[in-house]
């Protein structure tokens, strides 16, 4: 897929911590990562990010394709999610990740 044209920003507030828990975002996020989510942070296919699904809070990978967006869990033995309400769904991008060990430390929020 080609670069994603920025797509706008979450509602701006503070950004907040969360603990992975499960192996549904594996290999890129272990149980008991913290990631750090910005509700200000640029949404863009392909971005991590923290949505509202089913009146709960699911971490996912959010992909764009023809128009419509869904929330893709790394591991395939999952489905994706469509989202209906679309970029309203989000609540924030995530931005790093940090584990044990300094070399599980990641930013999401700067071009590599």
């Amino acid at each position: 897929m080609s670069e994603s044209p920025d797509l706008g920003h979450c509602s701006a507030s503070e950004p907040f911590a969360l603990r992975v828990i499960g192996d549904e975002m594996l290999p890129e996020f272990h149980d008991g990562h913290i990631i750090i989510i910005d509700p200000g942070g640029r949404v863009v296919s392909g971005c991590f990010v923290i949505a509202k699904y089913q009146g709960e809070m699911i971490f996912r990978q959010l992909i764009a394709e023809q128009g419509c967006w869904r929330l893709h869990a790394l591991d395939t033995r999952i489905a994706d999610i469509p989202l209906a309400n679309g970029l309203a769904d989000i609540v924030g991008v995530i931005s790093q990740r940090s584990g044990k060990r300094r070399s599980e430390h990641k930013r999401y929020d700067v071009a590599e």
